[in-house]
């Protein structure tokens, strides 16, 4: 198998290091050789945040240059826009529609760009974009978005089965949380 790289893009805290733990568990279970890279990005002032999780037959560094990315996992569209010259021609992107207004918008500077999904598109990306938001919260909480986008990306490989994204989930999620993570995780994938 040729290395493949994913990259999970988001704002501020919203999940992408409980999503990156679980990619990588879930992937070195299945016995590749699996980087993933810290945490980039300003989290803590609510900016842009970004992972990468490499895995094949061998890897040799987490880093993502532009134009390698197979899959983005994105928080939030504007993310998955800002982070789209690193997908690979016809790669993939899964993204929560939701709109994180950035600090210039907030302020009234700029406006928050329309049309995103399809300028995505138009540039040679397969869009996968739902509310996931809303399946979270149907789930039990706002929190839990991040698994709900890697319950879609679990339905992009399909040779990994089930239990061991339930596996991953329980050796990667508090118990007190667990339940309801899982069913986020659950209602994403037949998203």
């Amino acid at each position: 198998m040729s290395t493949k790289n994913i990259m999970i893009v988001g704002v501020g805290g919203q999940g992408t290091l409980l999503a990156s733990k679980l990619l990588g568990y879930v992937l070195l279970g299945q016995g590749y050789d699996v980087k993933v890279s810290e945490v980039h990005g300003m989290s803590q002032r609510g900016g842009s945040v970004v992972t990468y999780v490499r895995f094949g037959e061998k890897v040799y560094s987490p880093v993502i240059d532009r134009g390698e990315a197979d899959i983005i996992i994105s928080f939030e569209k504007l993310e998955a826009a800002r982070w789209l010259e690193y997908l690979k021609p016809g790669g993939q992107i899964i993204t929560n529609t939701q709109e994180v207004e950035p600090m210039p918008v907030i302020t009234g500077a700029a406006q928050y760009p329309e049309q995103l999904l399809e300028k995505m598109q138009t540039a040679g990306a397969k869009v996968d974009a739902k509310d996931f938001l809303a399946i979270a919260e149907e789930a039990g909480s706002a929190k839990a978005v991040n698994l709900a986008l890697m319950g879609r990306f679990s339905t992009y490989f399909p040779e990994i089965r089930d239990e061991e994204w339930q596996k991953a989930i329980e050796a990667c999620v508090p118990a007190k949380f667990l339940e309801l993570n899982k069913k986020a995780f659950d209602m994403g994938r037949s998203a």
